[in-house]
């Protein structure tokens, strides 16, 4: 057993060899906290999942390099999304279906809505925010693992909010954010919660795909955009790192959220 773990360890390392968690900073009073990821490489999908799903959808594992970069400590909340709607650069006040404002994750909000944040977010602070590319997404989520999840194999039990994880908000609401433990790189809720949107167009898989991690919006089917790490309504193989769901970029539904990130010098 103590082998086994030693080798997880050295199997991490290899994929992110500084994954610890950094200072959190803010560029404004309202903004999100934002968190920097060193820069690495990782081999971003997988190759066994429920039900054949990986190998339809997130394969062929392909090894990406990844430039540092910044993203939000947490899910965008609706304190912060409101912020936005009282300075008239969103134009949509997402509703919260009555569990409440401030620190849960905004819901109810279409990749249009998030792209018009990160504008608004980048016209105030002058620094270029933006939604995570896919691979950069994964990369942050997994922070050095090599598992379905970042603490292991399994969805397990209160460790995130779905519909299966048990505690007090699984298949029932939101949970605000921060009320799970982080990953290695400082990061709440990439597994469950809200799922988040990214910024690359839908494809079927990644033959063909960059080898960094900038968002894939080439070739593929842009009507659809990608959504990633399952929601509070998600079974628990939703969650996993890997899985993916393409979806219509102008819809809203109680269980899409976003993260936001920005380039770093």
């Amino acid at each position: 057993m103590r082998r086994l773990a030693w080798a997880l360890v050295i199997v991490a390392a290899a994929i992110a060899p500084s994954a610890r968690a950094a200072e959190p900073f803010r560029d404004c009073p309202e903004c999100p906290e934002m968190i920097a990821v060193p820069a690495g490489s990782f081999t971003m999908g997988a190759t066994k999942a429920t039900d054949g799903e990986a190998k339809r959808y997130e394969g062929p594992t392909r090894t990406v390099a990844v430039a540092r970069f910044a993203i939000g400590r947490y899910e965008v909340t609706f304190a912060e999304w409101d912020a936005c709607v009282a300075a008239k650069g969103c134009t949509h006040r997402a509703d919260d279906r009555g569990w409440g404002r401030g620190r849960r994750p905004v819901v109810n909000v279409s990749w249009q809505d998030a792209n018009q944040y990160v504008r608004w977010l980048a016209r105030k602070t002058g620094k270029p925010y933006r939604l995570p590319s896919e691979a950069e997404w994964e990369y942050a989520a997994r922070a050095g693992t090599g598992t379905p999840f970042w603490w292991g194999a399994d969805a397990g039990s209160s460790l995130a909010n779905c519909l299966v994880c048990g505690g007090a908000f699984g298949g029932s609401k939101t949970a605000p954010v921060g009320h799970f433990k982080p990953n290695a790189f400082g990061l709440f809720d990439v597994h469950g919660n809200a799922w988040e949107w990214v910024a690359d167009c839908w494809h079927d898989g990644y033959s063909g795909a960059p080898a960094d991690a900038r968002a894939w919006v080439d070739g593929g089917n842009c009507k659809l955009r990608i959504l990633r790490g399952g929601s509070w309504i998600s079974v628990a193989r939703a969650l996993r790192v890997s899985h993916r769901e393409g979806y219509d970029p102008t819809f809203r539904y109680a269980s899409n959220g976003f993260r936001v990130a920005r380039d770093l010098p």
